[in-house]
């Protein structure tokens, strides 16, 4: 069994540790660069709206792109970029691209608190998401790895669970901006992974930005009032500062729950594990309650099945199918950086 993929796909569903080896590229390119500019010059006022999905209300301006290391193998290229819309906030991004596909279909993907980036720098993980001719794009989300920093250490992910929520969601349409910029990527075929609270930030993004036309879902979390009264992620003495009604009031914007229904025709599946305790069997419940009409909804007793999955190569085989289904529709506007 191949433990590197199993530590790197169901890192947190598991709870599984593996170090993975990240192996020599043929060539690797480091690129000096200055430092990115911060979005807060004098003429700049930064300005996000935390209970908005959109990028409506808030006013995020791309910075100089940073293009920090090219590395070259025979099945695909990565890339280390360096991004940047709000102030002491750069984000990470990593572009992996088959070898000899022009304009690929594209996917990004999001692991849940608290993941790191190192799976984007794995060699067995760039080579499973290329596979078959598609392109892969990943980052952390706020709150999380390289962007935790200059906070309390009484802050966290959960305690700032609106801002981490609502900044992720705003990310994501920042970085599809990105993208469609570049112009190498077929932007009509556009899915996202999502696992644990990367999952949340999935369904959140694909329900403001049309872009994203399939999701994979890996125990996303949700159902706020529920997973933050019975998650086993949080600690028993935090809990009762998350169940008032002050701090539940403002993640309603952002109920996964919510929006779910709202997602139409794409496609969208839900894989559910449930000896797994992070998002409580209640929550669970709720979101398959509020999966659109022709998703689907994958039940686990336990992770053995995606473990296999995972083992054999096939984890992503579904995302890439929807992807490369998609119809090829107006990809919608956004800002150009």
């Amino acid at each position: 069994m191949d433990l590197f993929k199993i530590g790197v796909l169901l890192l947190i569903v598991t709870s599984l540790s593996s170090a993975s080896q990240v192996s020599k590229p043929e060539s690797a390119k480091p690129i000096a660069a200055s430092p990115p500019a911060s979005p807060s010059a004098a003429s700049y006022v930064y300005k996000e709206d935390f209970g908005s999905l959109s990028l409506v209300g808030s006013n995020l301006i791309q910075a100089p792109i940073q293009f920090g290391e090219r590395a070259s193998y025979p099945e695909y290229t990565r890339e280390l970029w360096r991004v940047q819309w709000r102030p002491d906030d750069p984000i990470d991004l990593y572009v992996i691209l088959p070898k000899g596909v022009r304009n690929p279909p594209v996917i990004l993907y999001l692991y849940s608190y608290p993941s790191e980036e190192d799976r984007f720098r794995d060699n067995d993980f760039c080579k499973l998401v290329t596979k078959d001719g598609f392109a892969a794009v990943g980052f952390v989300a706020a709150l999380t790895g390289q962007r935790y920093h200059d906070r309390p250490m009484r802050e966290w992910f959960v305690s700032n669970l609106q801002e981490s929520l609502a900044t992720s969601v705003h990310d994501v349409q920042m970085i599809l901006n990105y993208l469609a910029y570049r112009g190498d990527m077929d932007m009509n075929h556009v899915g996202m992974f999502g696992e644990g609270s990367g999952g949340s930030v999935a369904i959140l993004a694909a329900a403001v930005d049309s872009r994203i036309k399939a999701l994979d879902l890996l125990e996303p979390w949700g159902d706020w009032p529920e997973w933050l009264a019975k998650s086993s992620l949080i600690p028993q003495q935090e809990r009762p500062d998350y169940i008032t009604p002050q701090f539940l009031s403002r993640l309603r914007p952002l109920e996964p729950a919510k929006w779910l229904p709202q997602l139409g025709s794409r496609a969208v599946r839900l894989q559910v594990i449930y000896n797994q305790t992070i998002t409580p069997k209640s929550a669970k419940e709720c979101l398959e309650a509020a999966m659109p009409a022709k998703s689907q909804v994958a039940r686990y007793d336990s992770a053995r099945p995606l473990v296999e999955l995972a083992d054999s190569g096939d984890f992503f085989d579904w995302l890439k199918e929807q992807v490369r289904s998609a119809a090829g529709q107006p990809t919608g506007t956004g800002s150009r950086p």
